[in-house]
C-alpha cells in the first residue's frame, strides 16, 4: 500500500491544484506497488494517470472557475492560455541555458524538500536576449515539463487596451497566480520595465512598473513568473534583484546551427546530400527562429516541387537572405 507520506503529498498536491507533483506522487505510488508484486495493480494505477492527464482540461477548468466576479472574468481578455507539449531535450540550447532550465525544473519538482527546509524554489526568471532565440520556446517548456499550462500577457496590449485600469489588471493577473498554478510570460516586458528616472516615459509606464515590483516582491503563489525582453540594457536596475534567476539567451553558435539543421531534416534525409557545416557557417549570426524558417522552407521545396529543388545553395541563399536588413 502506498506510504502515509505518498498519499499526504497526493492530497495536499490535489488540493493546491499542483498537477506535476499529484502526478508525479501517483506514478510513485504504482512504481511502489510494482515493486512490492502488485503488477497488476500497478498496471492499472498507471493506466488511469495516463487517462487522467489525457482528459484532464484545464483550459475547461480554468475557464469555468474564473467567472467569480465581473472583474475575473476579464482574465480572459488578459491572458493567452497555451497547452504545450516541448521537452527540454528537443531544444538545441548552449550547454549553461540549457543547465539553468533544468536547474529551474529541478527545484521545482523538489520543492517539498525545499519547503521543509525553509527554502524556496526558483520561480521569477528574467529571460534577456536577441529574438528569435527561445525565450518564449523555453517558458513553454518549463510549462510542459511540469505539466501545467502557459499563460502569455503582452504587456504593451495590456497597457494600451486598458489605459488607466493597467494596474488593477495587472493586480488580477497577479491575484490568479495564486488560484491556478501555472507558467505566467510576461512578453515584450521594456514596454513596461524601462528605468524610472527616464523623463519622457508616459506615467501610466512608470506605475504599472512600481505595482509590477511590489506585486512579485510579495508573491508567494506556486506558479513560475517569467519576464522576457529583448532589450535588457533598457530595463529599470531595480527589476533585476527581484528575480530568482537571470538566464542569458545569445544568438546560436556554428556548432549549435548545425545540430539544429541536422535535428531539422531527419525525418527527410536531406542532410545526406547537403554539407550541414558549410550551410551552418554561412548561416552564423541568425537565430534560432531564422533557422526554423529557412529549414521549413527547404522542407517545403522538397515536399512541393521534389528533391532536385531542395539544393545546398538555395539553402544557403535562403541563409543569406535572412541576414539582409529590412
Amino acid at each position: 500500500m502506498a506510504a502515509a507520506d505518498q498519499i499526504k503529498s497526493l492530497i495536499k498536491s490535489f488540493g493546491e491544484a499542483d498537477e506535476a507533483r499529484f502526478y508525479a506522487t501517483a506514478m510513485q505510488i504504482a512504481a511502489g506497488e510494482a515493486r512490492s508484486g502488485h503488477t497488476a495493480l500497478a498496471e492499472e494505477l498507471k493506466k488511469l494517470i495516463d487517462q487522467a492527464k489525457l482528459g484532464r482540461n484545464t483550459a475547461l477548468g480554468v475557464v469555468k472557475s474564473l467567472p467569480v466576479s465581473a472583474s475575473q472574468r476579464e482574465l480572459g481578455d488578459l491572458l493567452e492560455l497555451i497547452h504545450p507539449s516541448e521537452k527540454l531535450k528537443e531544444m538545441v540550447l548552449a550547454p549553461n541555458l540549457s543547465k539553468s532550465l533544468k536547474r529551474v525544473l529541478d527545484e521545482q519538482k523538489k520543492i517539498e524538500i525545499l519547503r521543509k527546509n525553509n527554502l524556496f524554489p526558483r520561480k521569477k526568471l528574467l529571460f534577456i536576449g536577441p529574438p528569435g532565440c527561445g525565450k518564449t520556446m523555453s517558458a513553454r517548456v518549463l510549462a510542459s515539463e511540469l505539466a501545467i499550462p502557459l499563460f502569455i500577457i503582452r504587456l504593451d496590449g495590456l497597457i494600451s487596451r486598458y489605459m488607466g485600469e493597467s494596474i488593477a489588471k495587472l493586480r488580477l493577473i497577479f491575484d490568479s497566480m495564486k488560484q491556478f498554478r501555472a507558467v505566467y510570460l510576461f512578453d515584450e516586458f521594456d514596454s513596461i520595465g524601462t528605468t524610472r528616472s527616464q523623463g519622457n516615459e508616459v506615467g501610466e509606464i512608470k506605475r504599472v512598473l512600481n505595482a509590477f515590483l511590489m506585486q512579485i516582491e510579495k508573491d508567494s503563489s506556486n506558479s513560475l513568473i517569467i519576464a522576457a525582453t529583448n532589450y535588457p540594457d533598457s530595463l529599470d536596475k531595480a527589476l533585476f534583484r527581484r528575480f530568482d534567476d537571470i538566464i542569458q539567451y545569445p544568438l546560436p553558435t556554428v556548432e549549435e546551427i548545425y545540430k539544429l539543421f541536422k535535428k531539422e531534416f531527419f525525418d527527410f534525409k536531406l542532410s545526406k546530400k547537403f554539407d550541414l557545416h558549410r550551410i551552418a557557417a554561412h548561416s552564423d549570426g541568425l537565430s534560432y527562429a531564422d533557422i526554423h524558417r529557412i529549414c521549413a522552407d527547404t522542407i517545403k521545396d522538397f515536399l512541393v516541387y521534389g528533391a532536385e529543388e531542395a539544393s545546398e545553395e538555395k539553402l544557403i541563399n535562403y541563409a543569406l537572405m535572412r541576414k539582409q536588413p529590412y
